[in-house]
């Protein structure tokens, strides 16, 4: 028996997940198994996407077509190095982030998983897909579940930021979808096809496809959160739970990133003319972030708002347009996913297991919380570009690409960016880790999530058993034991005795865990680059010469 093609496994990347999903529903409540399916698809995915890599080393790709019928209909798949990077980079990231959502309680609905693995289905397809209009069909799969997501781990502290931002993201979300099948029924109208390897070079040579193609481009950049358009992000993202703030960050961003990054190699075949265009609202949107961020009294707003900087840091690459440029920006891109990550795992156990985000209701939790201000300190250092981190080499490939390309003043601004960059995080580490451990800001707190419940030493509560009561430690362990994942779900007040002992910690290891795994995979990065880069620039020589992705998918 003849072992099966790899490339004809392709598929299996979306329907898994979603197979997995619609399974889970069908089994109902049982947390256990839900974790278990969760954990393993997503474990697979990253071992599948390893294999698509190392069978990439070499600058193979693997095609397939489902269907598969003459003139290209069918719907195909193709897997190079980028996309294999981009799927082993989410999956595991979607792993770390499912486990700090179960570490924060976020995880207690019995459709967390499922709409979690529907989700990572629809990231994993449009990072395969080989035309447009499954590109448009897989980004719909991933948006779908996103509102429940939202909605079920929503900000339970401020509802009506929570139904503002709901509305902010749906809406957005709606229209940029629109104009996406807009802009791919005009290119199918001009063409006659939504085959990107049919599509090869149209836009650089007929201005009428090179306006339809620029409407799904416009779309994706607004999904990115490019400027102009850009300031949806920090809004909807810190009005909804640290988790699931977290995961979005991972994935919904970056596969828009990754299009534009896939459409502009393909379609356009590198046209010059497009580039000054894509740079300035690269470095508009680098440098507004940035600024932004200054202004904001919440520390997930200020991680959201670096989250806009980066976007633009890693468009830059684009934006140049030289294998240096690409090679620096997706090297950036996995910096920034990973360091970004770890800032928002620590800000975020914070905030759930603390009851507040703002900077002035916290005080020295580096003494109180060592491991968090650890992770948190290394995430900041590395964002901002300081060496030995990942975010060092990022920043110097993106300079040196600048320099290199002639564009000095692109260089001078990545550097600037920086600046302010450290600055705000800084003020942000002040605010929170330095001078001496104090209780929260008028010892009262409301949990911002469906988080673990907290009472005062001098209070009790019903235990989650309903047998007696239960003291802060017992309560927290026994929702901790709970297999039923199942807390209350309501606005919880959460009362701090004024003489609690403020050096004792509150965030227990399982919650801690996944920023410190990040904070050691972004040192990893730095300590390894040369590895990394060797990835990245596979890739940018892939996305430089696209004749193999071509040739792949026109003949799988």
């Amino acid at each position: 028996m003849s072992a099966v093609p790899l490339g004809q496994l392709l598929p299996l990347f979306a329907a898994v997940p979603l197979l997995s999903a619609g399974l889970l529903v069908l089994a109902g409540e049982r947390p256990r198994l839900h974790r278990a399916v969760l954990f393993a698809v997503l474990g697979l995915v990253t071992t599948g996407g390893l294999a698509l890599g190392v069978h990439a080393l070499d600058g193979s790709v693997l095609a397939t077509s489902l269907g598969g019928w003459p003139g290209g209909i069918g719907i195909g798949f193709a897997a190079d190095m980028l996309s294999a990077l981009m799927l082993v980079l989410t999956s595991a990231l979607t792993i770390v982030g499912a486990a700090f959502a179960y570490g924060s309680r976020v995880a207690n609905s019995q459709f967390f998983a499922p709409l979690l693995l529907i989700l990572i289905g629809g990231v994993n397809g449009a990072l395969l897909t080989a035309d447009l209009f499954n590109l448009f069909v897989f980004i719909e799969v991933m948006l779908v579940p996103s509102y429940g997501l939202y909605v079920l781990s929503a900000n339970r502290r401020e509802p009506l930021r929570r139904v503002d931002g709901a509305r902010l993201y749906v809406t957005l979300n709606l229209l940029t979808s629109t104009i996406l099948l807009v802009g791919v029924g005009f290119v199918y109208g001009l063409t006659g096809s939504v085959n990107l390897a049919m599509l090869a070079g149209s836009a650089a040579a007929d201005p009428r496809i090179a306006i339809a193609a620029g409407m799904v481009l416009f779309a994706l950049s607004i999904k990115a959160s490019v400027a102009p358009l850009h300031g949806w992000l920090a809004w909807a993202y810190s009005s909804t739970s640290p988790a699931v703030t977290a995961l979005f960050a991972a994935l919904h961003t970056k596969v828009a990133v990754y299009g534009l990054y896939r459409i502009y190699s393909v379609m356009y075949d590198g046209d010059a003319r497009l580039l000054p265009l894509i740079l300035v609202l690269s470095l508009a949107t680098l440098v507004v972030g940035a600024l932004a961020s200054v202004g904001e009294h919440g520390v997930r707003a200020v991680l959201s708002w670096q989250m806009v900087s980066g976007i633009g840091g890693i468009l830059v690459g684009l934006g140049l347009s030289t294998r240096l440029g690409l090679a620096a920006g997706l090297f950036y891109l996995v910096h920034h996913m990973v360091a970004m990550g770890c800032l928002l795992m620590a800000a975020g156990a914070i905030e759930v297991r603390y009851g507040t985000g703002r900077l002035a209701d916290l005080q020295g939790l580096a003494r109180r919380e060592p491991l968090i201000a650890v992770a948190f300190f290394v995430g900041l250092l590395s964002l901002v570009g300081i060496p030995p981190f990942s975010g060092f080499v990022g920043k110097l490939m993106l300079v040196s690409a600048g320099l290199d390309a002639g564009r000095g003043v692109t260089a001078a601004l990545v550097l600037g960016a920086s600046l302010v960059s450290l600055w705000v995080l800084l003020r942000v580490w002040d605010a929170w880790f330095w001078g001496a451990p104090t209780a929260p800001h008028g010892h009262r707190e409301r949990l911002a999530t469906a988080a673990m419940p907290i009472v005062g030493r001098a209070g009790s509560v019903p235990s989650p058993s309903g047998r007696g009561s239960s003291t802060d430690h017992e309560r927290t362990e026994s929702w901790a034991s709970q297999e039923t994942l199942d807390p209350p779900t309501g606005v919880l007040p959460v009362t701090v005795d004024p003489d609690e002992d403020v050096t004792r910690s509150r965030i227990p290891g399982r919650l801690a865990a996944p920023a410190v795994v990040l904070a050691m995979a972004t040192l990893a990065l730095g300590l390894g680059g040369q590895a990394l880069w060797t990835v990245t620039d596979l890739a940018a020589q892939g996305l430089m010469d696209p004749s193999r992705y071509i040739e792949a998918v026109l003949n799988p």
